[in-house]
Formats: structure tokens, sequence, C-alpha cells
């Protein structure tokens, strides 16, 4: 088993006003040798929106880039014609493939949103670019894992690349066991909120773990706790 410790007041952070983010990899004008990616995972960005702001038109190419509302909404536009709002229990992926230029912005004038981005490195280069998104009933991940992102499951969103994402809510003292789908896959556990121990790790709000050379991951809740989960290729 090898692991590599993320602790949340380690992460990048940049504020701009209307954006507040912390990056848990190198991105931007944040640059960390020791943080450029884990395996296949390249960006978790934990961003937080003021009313009425967000991200103008701007392109990708060659990236699989899932959002996540943890509070609040965020409107999408892309050049593929897909106008969508991404609500709280929500997923989207977006495969730039070829290339595609989209904009975010947080959906509400009065209140924030916090979301977090992630980019995923692809399977396959150059496919045409696509956009899938889904909710998710949040009933489903009390005390067990839900998928909400593979290439394999047609009741999550579909990603080119053999990544898998769960999310979890779980209970004061509820334990269980996450099974990796590859044995040449690693895990990157990212803390949303409360205490849990993973592998024998105490991890608090935002803290994050990536291990691999292992089969699978036991973990504990020592506080009301959710987690997402990203397995992906390590090579």
């Amino acid at each position: 088993m090898k692991t590599i410790l993320h602790s949340a007041d380690r992460r990048g952070h940049v504020s701009f006003g209307w954006l507040d983010s912390h990056h848990s990899f190198s991105f931007g004008n944040y640059y960390d040798p020791e943080k450029v990616h884990f395996g296949m995972l390249r960006v978790l960005n934990d961003d937080i929106i003021t009313g009425g702001s967000g991200f103008g038109t701007h392109p990708h190419d060659n990236m699989e880039i899932v959002s996540i509302p943890l509070k609040g909404a965020i409107e999408h536009k892309d050049s593929t014609g897909t106008h969508a709002v991404i609500n709280e229990n929500d997923v989207q992926i977006m495969s730039a493939g070829t290339g595609i230029k989209h904009s975010e912005y947080n959906h509400y004038k009065d209140k924030t949103t916090n979301f977090l981005q992630i980019w995923i490195i692809p399977k396959k280069r150059n496919i045409a670019p696509r956009y899938d998104q889904k909710t998710f009933n949040p009933q489903d991940r009390l005390d067990k894992f839900q998928t909400v992102v593979a290439p394999d499951d047609p009741n999550a969103v579909w990603i080119n690349q053999d990544a898998w994402f769960s999310l979890g809510k779980f209970q004061n003292d509820f334990s269980t066991s996450y099974l990796l789908k590859k044995p040449t896959n690693g895990v990157y556990a990212f803390v949303i909120d409360g205490n849990v121990t993973i592998n024998g790790q105490s991890l608090f709000k935002r803290d994050a773990i990536g291990i691999w050379d292992i089969d699978k991951i036991d973990i504990t809740a020592n506080t009301n706790a959710e987690i997402l989960l990203i397995e992906v290729p390590m090579h």
C-alpha cells in the first residue's frame, strides 16, 4: 500500500473577490511539484463564487471535467449549444475532446455557490465534445457509496476514462469498505465534511488522502461525515 496525504490547510488558495478557490493540485498561479496530479486525476478545485459572478467563456480540450455543486447552483453554457443549470445533488460532466468553449456562472444573484470542479485526463484523446448531467437521490448514499461517475454504469454520468466517482454520507461510528474496480487504479478520498478514519489515517473537513497498490480501503466515520471517492488509473 502506498499513500499520500493532502491536508486542507496545505491546498493552494486564490481569492479574487468574486471567487474564493482552494486547489488540491497545481493550477493557475499555484504550483507545487509534489501536487501536479494523482494518477489521471489532474485538478480538484473547491470553488466559492459570489452571487451573479462566474467564469466567462473559455476553451478546453482533451479533458474530462466534472462539476459537483455542494451548495447553490451553476449555470452552464457551451459551444455545443448546451445551456443548463447544475443544482445540488446534480453531477455534470463535459468531455472537452477536440475542443469546447464554455462559461460557468453562479445561477443566483443573491447567494454564494460552492462547487467542486474536477479534471480527469481522458482515456481516448480527440473524441467529439459531449455533455452529460444527472440528478442523484441523496438518500441513496446514506451509509453507503453512490456511484455518480463511471464508464460502465447507466445510472451514472459517463466518463471517457476507467474512473469512478462515489459519494457517501455516513453516520457517526459507521464503518464500511470500498473495493477498487481495477487493481492498477488508486483512490483519492476527499472529505467534504466531518471527521473520518481511512486505513488508519484521521481526516477532517477538506482533507484528502490518495491510496494505491491496494485492493480496498477501510473507512470509519468518527462524526457524521460526507466523502467523495475518486478512483482513477495511476498510469
